[in-house]
């Protein structure tokens, strides 16, 4: 499903114009953006957690020279089901 398809869908059924639901669609991505921006973590009972996890640095090797190179720590974005949606997927 895109973006787009998912504010037609959030319109029809909340009964919003396209214009109303697309503002609500785009205010909840940059909630959940903003909070990720400072580490914080966005828990939407019976859907999820959005949070941001860190990779530790790790050696690693260049594909090309085979070459050892060190591959520093970063932080990355991540979502983890809720037992609510995890029970309905199966």
């Amino acid at each position: 499903m895109t973006k787009n398809q998912l504010i037609e869908k959030v319109a029809k059924k909340s009964h919003l114009t396209k214009r109303a639901a697309q503002d609500a669609v785009n205010a909840v991505f940059d909630l959940i953006r903003d909070n990720l921006q400072r580490g914080e973590k966005t828990i939407i009972t019976g859907f999820g957690t959005f949070l941001v996890r860190s990779r530790a640095a790790r050696r690693g090797r260049n594909p090309q020279t085979g070459e050892a190179i060190q591959i520093p720590s970063k932080k990355l974005p991540g979502f983890t089901a809720g037992k609510t949606i995890k029970r309905q997927v199966r």
